[in-house]
């Protein structure tokens, strides 16, 4: 699909076909390598319905549900199984793949030369994809994983000792050619750190329960009533989950209660619901409106700036 796409477009020149090669197989690997993890940062749990009224598929089957600490233990552990089990099993496979087991000690040094794998024109650019798509790993969901620039250094100081073994004996010696830059991959640099500010602000204020907190803290905790001896967060807990009566559940929902002596009329749930027609309550949309000031000013405040403006600053700040 991708030859198909690249052929059709015909770049006039060599350097315009690389950078519209680069743009469209990063845009491709970006939003595959990418898309489970946007899933469960934003929508899981939350497009699956609420109780008497789930989101089914083929009317059976209920969509999945978060983890009852909260998405935010989902998406560490995905980032957790990207960042460490990914990498790991990523080198060792580059590793055993490299093998130069077939070079023959009596042939002929240009012979040996000759007989290794051609450095083409795009024979970096798997190097630059791997590097650029673990840089947005780290940048873009780093609240959510904190370790995975520790992970990705660990693993870049092996991946340097990888690629000059590739280099050096497993390739033919590459033709330098000149360059002011790394071309195409500075403005998806500029991108992904674009990226990183928007996702970082939305994991934040979405996804985690950072703001739910807060509200509670100053609104509607023990603190709030002027009970400052207690712990302000005290009821959070049981004051984030709604009631639901068992009498009002369909059939497919009803749960299974082995014990016939236990009289279970309600259960609770992780949301902001009531229990009447399980319309969001107050407090809900006290939190929504937190949340969405809380990612403006993130956004604001750590709006990254282009290069070119970052030069311009410093020039005019050193006449």
């Amino acid at each position: 699909m991708h030859t198909h796409t690249h052929t059709q477009s015909q770049p006039r020149t060599e350097l315009a076909r690389e950078n519209n090669f680069t743009v469209k197989m990063f845009t491709f690997q970006f939003f595959t390598m990418f898309s489970s993890i946007v899933y469960v940062a934003f929508f899981l749990g939350r497009i699956n319905g609420h109780p008497n009224n789930y989101v089914r598929i083929a009317s059976k089957w209920r969509l999945e549900e978060c983890h009852p600490s909260g998405c935010m233990t989902d998406l560490f552990i995905q980032m957790a199984m990207i960042m460490f089990l990914k990498q790991i099993l990523s080198s060792t496979l580059e590793y055993l793949t490299s093998d130069e087991s077939n070079t023959d000690p009596t042939m002929a040094h240009w012979l040996q030369n000759y007989s290794l794998n051609t450095v083409g024109s795009f024979s970096l650019f798997k190097e630059f994809l791997e590097m650029v798509i673990q840089y947005g790993f780290t940048t873009i969901f780093v609240a959510a994983f904190p370790l995975a620039p520790l992970l990705a250094l660990i693993n870049n100081l092996l991946e340097i000792r990888l690629d000059a073994r590739k280099m050096l004996v497993l390739q033919k010696r590459a033709v330098p050619r000149k360059a002011n830059d790394i071309g195409i991959w500075l403005p998806v640099l500029e991108a992904i750190g674009v990226l990183a500010v928007i996702g970082n602000g939305l994991v934040i204020s979405i996804t985690s329960d950072f703001i739910p907190r807060l509200v509670y803290k100053y609104q509607y905790g023990p603190c709030a009533r002027g009970h400052s001896t207690e712990d302000c967060l005290t009821g959070y807990i049981n004051n984030s989950l709604s009631v639901f009566y068992l009498n009002k559940m369909d059939n497919k929902t009803q749960p299974r209660i082995t014990n016939s002596e236990l009289e279970i009329t309600y259960c609770r749930y992780r949301d902001y619901r009531n229990s009447q027609d399980y319309g969001y309550t107050v407090q809900f949309w006290h939190i929504l409106a937190a949340r969405l000031a809380f990612l403006v000013l993130f956004e604001v405040g750590y709006a990254p700036s282009s290069p070119h403006r970052e030069c311009v600053r410093l020039e005019e700040r050193h006449k």
